[in-house]
């Protein structure tokens, strides 16, 4: 989608059925640790629906601190989930259809999350001191295990099933199109 089309009725309506599919896969899963769907749904909603879904996911963003309350977290939400659907964007507008360079860039951006999370997090209980670059790897390091989690769970959900999604997302995008909606 392009950015002035996510301005329409149909981009506000698919924007918003976005976010809420977001939010509703978070929650379904909240009660597993680092086992999300959010990474994969980000990914495809930036890969297909372009300018639509890294507003959606931003909206997503905003909306995460109304249901858990605000944390240090959200610094690295704003940056991290706009970001990951932007990158897909680009990916989806090249026309990168290669499950190997797909997975690579989900699993780099799986790495960069937990490295993200880390810097903010250090930063904001510790302070940026002169033992702050001292202290960044133990912090890193009390969080492997959910990363790795988040790591192992996205090295199984893009592979299997992010080419076959974004195909049939490319068909529910073309059936929300305006030239093929009755007025």
């Amino acid at each position: 989608m392009k950015f002035k089309e996510v301005f329409g009725v149909r981009g506000i309506a698919t924007v918003g059925v976005m976010a809420a599919t977001l939010e509703c896969g978070k929650l379904v899963l909240s009660f597993l640790p680092n086992i999300e769907v959010v990474s994969i749904l980000t990914a495809l909603f930036g890969y297909v629906f372009g300018w639509a879904g890294v507003i959606s996911t931003f909206i997503f963003v905003l909306i995460e601190p109304l249901i858990w309350g605000f944390g240090p977290w959200f610094i690295t939400y704003l940056i991290y989930w706009p970001a990951l659907a932007a990158i897909f964007m680009l990916l989806g507008r090249r026309g990168v259809k290669s499950r190997l360079t797909i997975c690579a860039v989900s699993l780099g951006m799986t790495l960069l999350f937990g490295l993200l999370s880390s810097i903010i997090d250090c930063a904001l209980y510790l302070g940026i001191n002169e033992y702050y670059f001292k202290n960044l790897p133990l912090y890193y390091l009390r969080g492997v295990g959910f990363y790795l989690t988040q790591i192992i769970c996205n090295a199984v959900l893009f592979p299997t099933l992010f080419l076959l999604l974004s195909e049939k997302l490319g068909q529910i995008k073309k059936s929300i199109k305006p030239n093929n909606c009755k007025q």
